[in-house]
C-alpha cells in the first residue's frame, strides 16, 4: 500500500503541475478521494473472496460485505458529482483532461498493484518469481549495456542499447528457469492460500499441481515439461515488455524520472513500473492457463448459504457421486 500510494502521488504530481498553473480547484483532493474509493472496492472484493466465511460471523461486517459493490459505486458517484461541481467555465477541456489523467493513473497503479495481492494468494511462487526476474533483467541489462553497449535501442531512450537488451533477455530466461525450478521443490511456495473451516485458519498445504512437477512429453528435449513453459513465458514477456514499458513511461513524463525519491534511481514509480506490468501478465497467465476450481473457496461460498440451501447442495452432490459409482448404491438418500 505504501508503494502504491507513493507511485500514485508521483504521477498525479506531474498532472498537478499543469493543473495548478490555472488555479483550478479540487484536482488533488478528488484524485486522492478516488484513490481511496478504488482501494476500498478492490480490497473489499479480496476480503469477501478469501475471508467470506469469517466475515459472515461478524454482524457489522455482514452488511458491508453484502452491499460492498453498491457502497463502492455510491462513493465513486459522490466523487463524480464533486468533479462536476468543480467545473469552471473556459477550462472544461483541461479539467476533463485531468479527470482522465487521474483515472488512467488509477488503472496503471491501483489496479495492477491489486493484482500483485491476487497473485500472492495463488501461491508465493507467483509473487517471488515475477518480482525477482524484473530485478534480474534490470541488473543484467545494465551490466551488458555498460560493458558491451554500442548500438542505441531507440532514440527516445538513448542510454538503452541492443547489447543490453539482448544480454538482459537471455540472462533473465536462464535465471527464471533456475529460480522457478528451485522454488517448485517446496510446497510452501507453490500452494495457494486456503481457508480451513475446521481450524478457522488459512493454510498453505496442498498436493502440488502437475505444472510444478517435472514430466516427460513426446516433444523436443528443450521443452520436455510444462514448468519450463511457465518460466519461459514469464521471462520472455518480462524481457520484451520491460524496455517497452520504460520507453513509454519516459515518453509520457517528458523527463528522466518520475521523482527523485531514490537518489540516482529516480522515483518509486521508476522502480516499480515494470513490476506492475509483470503482475498483470502473471495474473492473466494464471487465469488463462493455470487456475482451476479451488475447493477452499467453494467451501467458503457454501458456508455463507442458508442451512436449507446447504442441505439441498449436499443431497445433489450425494446423488451425483452415487451415480458415478463413488458411493455404494445401497447407501440410499442421506438423512
Amino acid at each position: 500500500m505504501t508503494v502504491q500510494i507513493k507511485c500514485f502521488q508521483e504521477i498525479i504530481t506531474i498532472g498537478y503541475r499543469v493543473y495548478h498553473s490555472y488555479d483550478l480547484p479540487w484536482f488533488r483532493t478528488l484524485s486522492w478521494y478516488f484513490l481511496i474509493c478504488v482501494n476500498y472496492f478492490f480490497y473489499g472484493e479480496t476480503v469477501a473472496d478469501y475471508f467470506g466465511a469469517l466475515v459472515q460471523r461478524e454482524e457489522p461486517l455482514q452488511f458491508l460485505a453484502r452491499y460492498h459493490r453498491f457502497i463502492s459505486f455510491a462513493l465513486y458517484l459522490a466523487g463524480f458529482c464533486m468533479f462536476v461541481l468543480s467545473l469552471v467555465k473556459k477550462h472544461y477541456r483541461l479539467q476533463f483532461y485531468m479527470f482522465a489523467w487521474t483515472h488512467v493513473t488509477l488503472l496503471i497503479v491501483v489496479t495492477q498493484s491489486h493484482l500483485v495481492i491476487q497473485n500472492l494468494f495463488e501461491g508465493m511462487i507467483w509473487f517471488i518469481v515475477p518480482i525477482s526476474i524484473v530485478i534480474c533483467n534490470d541488473i543484467m541489462a545494465y551490466l551488458f549495456g555498460f560493458f558491451f553497449g554500442r548500438t542505441p535501442l531507440i532514440k527516445l531512450s538513448p542510454k538503452k542499447t541492443w547489447e543490453g537488451f539482448i544480454g538482459g533477455f537471455f540472462s533473465t530466461v536462464v535465471f527464471a528457469f533456475v529460480l522457478a525450478y528451485l522454488l517448485s521443490q517446496f510446497q510452501y511456495f507453490v500452494c495457494p492460500a486456503g481457508y480451513n473451516s475446521d481450524t478457522n485458519r488459512f493454510t498453505i498445504e496442498c498436493e502440488p499441481s502437475d505444472i510444478f512437477v517435472l514430466q516427460e512429453y513426446t516433444l523436443p528435449a528443450v521443452i520436455q515439461n510444462t514448468l519450463r513453459w511457465v518460466r519461459l513465458c514469464l521471462s520472455v514477456c518480462l524481457s520484451v515488455c520491460q524496455d517497452v514499458r520504460r520507453v513509454s513511461a519516459e515518453g509520457t513524463r517528458h523527463s528522466d524520472d518520475f521523482a527523485n525519491t531514490i537518489p540516482g534511481h529516480g522515483g518509486i514509480m521508476d522502480r516499480f513500473d515494470c513490476q506492475y506490468l509483470m503482475a498483470t501478465f502473471t495474473h492473466v497467465y494464471i487465469a488463462s492457463f493455470i487456475r482451476g476450481p479451488n475447493p477452499s473457496k467453494v467451501l467458503q461460498q457454501l458456508l455463507v448459504l442458508q442451512p436449507e440451501q446447504q442441505l439441498s447442495i449436499f443431497h445433489s452432490l450425494h446423488s451425483h457421486l452415487r451415480e458415478r459409482g463413488m458411493l455404494p448404491p445401497a447407501a440410499g438418500r442421506p438423512e
